[in-house]
């Protein structure tokens, strides 16, 4: 079973609190939702909608035709009204006679529950814990709006145990069970939801905005050499200003974790919109050679046990980790029935200012922090550092840093964000999908898959969000191999699942 639920109006109208309190009433229910929000650049005004994908399994996509519309504003039934499934459903706002105001969102949730068979009590209940009694005579009026025969799908309560959580969330539940004692951040679309979420977990002081993202990152590296842990955020544009300090980490070796969430550039680019397209950067960004870890997590679970992994090995071995996600992937609400993961961490050894004497300088230095121009120095460190390399990918074999899913004879390569929708579309074909989550290091076992799949006479395609393929050409880099089936889109918009459906099956036959 699987419906797909458009939810659209203006901003400001409440369009994520019906797919919110929706979603957790179906969790509730135990059923798998996944949530996706699309919005322009307004505060208030303009075309906003949520498509919730409801399953009785897990699902990680949405489609690009739905069967049902719940329509807060006449532009939505113009904009989406082609989307809708023959035979498809629409609950609109003009269905009340009533002036609902602040609560036609409510009322059309309540539409809404009760077409997909779910008592009214059980909506109410959520409703009163969210908003209070006031909203929940609008759920009763969004329930005597429908008629009892009008069900589109009547959902009996499953055994599941559901969770809900956001990339966002998730990255920060990561941070706080790695120790976090600082996040710095200015605020910047899609990162921001990180340092929302940490701003309303952490004690008072621990998460700051500063002026810009040049002193976000030297505030960090600040901190972290005091001895503290530290993430600092943002999206391409703001990682952009942070990139000289990034070089100074290189040279002074002091632990700094990154967030960086992508949408689409170059420049201001389409801000409130989803790419892959900054993975270039999360691998070059700064100045120099030096070593530092990409990881790119593809769900909130990997989010919270890929984050603790970049604290870990930032700290083990001094260097810059970065966790590389997107738009889609921090915004997106996604379910689970189960996760566990036991928190790593590494003691903090290293010497300390207020212990002893520490010097940190961003110029070429001898063993005691001295500056020096001395060649024989010179060559020593930058081999020191490129040996730092080597450590980390040792011990990153200990981790996971990739995931097979599957046992086809194709092989369909992809990363972040499109895990979810390459699980999904894959369902039914002759294929396998190997996920890259570390993208520096490179996992070797990539080579032997694609080798493998080629002897066995299986096409190998990639699937990308962005325009040129960044992975397929790490790869190529990496391992000599050229993937010559590609599947890219770069709309700003992620793939939808019967679309990436129809892209496959034209490649694979």
């Amino acid at each position: 079973m699987r419906l797909n639920i458009l939810i659209g109006g203006k901003a400001g109208q409440g369009i994520n609190k019906v797919s919110e309190i929706v979603s957790r009433v179906l969790a509730d229910e135990g059923y798998f939702t996944f949530n996706y929000r699309d919005y322009p650049s307004l505060i208030r005004g303009g075309h906003n909608f949520n498509v919730l994908c409801v399953s009785d399994k897990r699902v990680g996509s949405v489609d690009s035709v739905v069967d049902v519309i719940v329509a807060l504003d006449e532009n939505t039934l113009k904009v989406h009204e082609k989307d809708l499934k023959k035979g498809g459903l629409v609950i609109s706002f003009d269905i009340f006679k009533e002036d609902l105001g602040r609560n036609l969102n409510i009322a059309l949730a309540g539409a809404l529950c009760s077409v997909l068979g779910i008592e009214e009590k059980v909506l109410g209940e959520v409703v009163k814990q969210e908003l209070g009694d006031a909203a929940v005579g609008a759920v009763n009026i969004g329930y005597k709006s429908q008629s009892k025969d009008k069900c589109i799908a009547c959902l009996e309560k499953l055994n599941n145990k559901i969770k809900i959580k956001s990339g966002s969330v998730a990255v920060a539940e990561g941070a706080v069970n790695s120790g976090i004692d600082l996040y710095v951040a200015y605020p910047m679309t899609p990162a921001t939801g990180v340092m929302n979420s940490l701003a309303g977990t952490l004690e008072h002081g621990k998460v700051f905005q500063a002026e810009n993202e040049i002193a976000v990152v030297n505030i960090g590296l600040g901190a972290s050499f005091a001895g503290k842990r530290v993430v600092v955020g943002s999206s391409g544009g703001g990682f952009d200003l942070m990139t000289e300090g990034m070089s100074f980490q290189g040279i002074s070796e002091i632990p700094l974790v990154v967030y960086l969430a992508a949408r689409p550039g170059p420049g201001t680019g389409v801000p409130t919109y989803t790419t892959q397209g900054d993975l270039d950067i999360a691998l070059r960004a700064g100045h120099g050679e030096f070593p530092r870890v990409v990881i790119a997590p593809g769900d909130p679970v990997e989010c919270v046990e890929k984050t603790n992994e970049a604290f870990y090995l930032a700290e083990k071995f001094r260097t810059l980790s970065i966790i590389l996600s997107d738009k889609h992937l921090a915004e997106s609400e996604f379910s689970f029935d189960n996760s566990s993961h036991k928190p790593i961490r590494v003691e903090i050894k290293r010497d300390l200012p207020g212990k002893k004497i520490v010097k940190a300088s961003s110029y070429e230095h001898d063993k005691f922090g001295n500056t020096t121009e001395d060649a024989e120095i010179t060559k020593k460190s930058a081999d020191a550092r490129m040996k730092k390399y080597e450590d980390i990918k040792k011990e990153c074999k200990k981790l996971e840093m990739i995931k097979i899913f599957g046992k086809g004879k194709n092989l369909i390569i992809g990363w972040g964000s499109t895990k979810g929708v390459i699980l999904d579309a894959m369902e039914g074909m002759d294929v396998r999908f190997l996920q890259v989550l570390y993208m520096k290091p490179l996992s070797d076992e990539i080579k032997k898959e694609i080798i493998s799949t080629g002897k066995c006479g299986g096409k190998v395609v990639i699937v990308e969000n962005n325009v040129t393929g960044q992975l397929g050409r790490l790869i190529r880099e990496k391992t000599g191999i050229k993937i010559e089936n590609r599947i890219l889109k770069y709309d700003g918009r992620p793939f939808w699942c019967d679309e990436l459906r129809e892209r496959l099956r034209g490649v694979l036959g």
